[in-house]
């Protein structure tokens, strides 16, 4: 399956998302920083699975109905920064959704993920990012999990990837580096974190409006 995950900027990115899904034929589609009141409810051949609710800017999961059928879904809040505290743009910073694969009759969970940005210290994301993989491994009962999106975390990811490890999970950066705004943040933003999938790529895509660039994962259930 082919998973695209994209920091659309505080909105700005959403006229490209249409081109974006079908010039890669994206199966399943994570948004992070989205006004989720103004997503439409098909992107293309995909459809609007799920949004949260709660969130200025929140998450959302679009899939192909023909290929997948929903059967669970789940938000989790995390440990807020002083940023979430002060300016409140997310509530919800996990949204998961549990998706019957039709053809191959197999159960598996996909979640978007975004987590506190650059004014938070790297133990606060660790700590959001491990609290995340705790819930998704709890709610899942086992089934493989994929978690895509914007981690803010550009440096020091040896640290991170052993913590992740310990959690039972795989971390995989893409190709390139995912965000270039500014000359001394710029690195890995944006990565998955999986258990129960072989990842055979990860590409980052053209960068458009966003100061994050799209990720294409391409992956299979083992």
């Amino acid at each position: 399956m082919k998973v695209i995950s994209y920091n659309l900027n505080k909105h700005k990115a959403l006229g490209e998302l249409q081109a974006l899904a079908e010039s890669t034929t994206a199966d399943i589609v994570c948004l992070q920083e989205a006004v989720t009141g103004e997503l439409p409810e098909r992107v293309g051949t995909l459809e609007l699975g799920l949004r949260t609710e709660h969130n200025r800017l929140g998450l959302a999961i679009y899939f192909r109905r023909n290929l997948f059928r929903p059967l669970a879904t789940r938000t989790i809040s995390l440990k807020k920064s002083l940023h979430d505290r002060v300016l409140k743009p997310a509530e919800e910073r996990v949204l998961a959704v549990r998706l019957h694969d039709i053809d191959n009759n197999r159960n598996f969970v996909v979640a978007s993920f975004h987590a506190a940005p650059l004014t938070a210290l790297n133990s606060l994301r660790r700590k959001q990012i491990a609290a995340a993989l705790t819930e998704l491994t709890q709610a899942s009962s086992g089934l493989p999990v994929l978690m895509v999106g914007d981690y803010n975390y550009p440096v020091f990811k040896e640290n991170l990837g052993q913590k992740v490890r310990e959690a039972g999970y795989e971390l995989t950066l893409s190709d390139t580096r995912t965000y270039t705004r500014y000359k001394f943040f710029r690195g890995h933003y944006d990565f998955a974190t999986s258990v129960g999938f072989d990842i055979s790529d990860i590409t980052t895509l053209p960068q458009g409006r966003s100061d994050h660039l799209p990720i294409l994962v391409t992956a299979e259930l083992i």
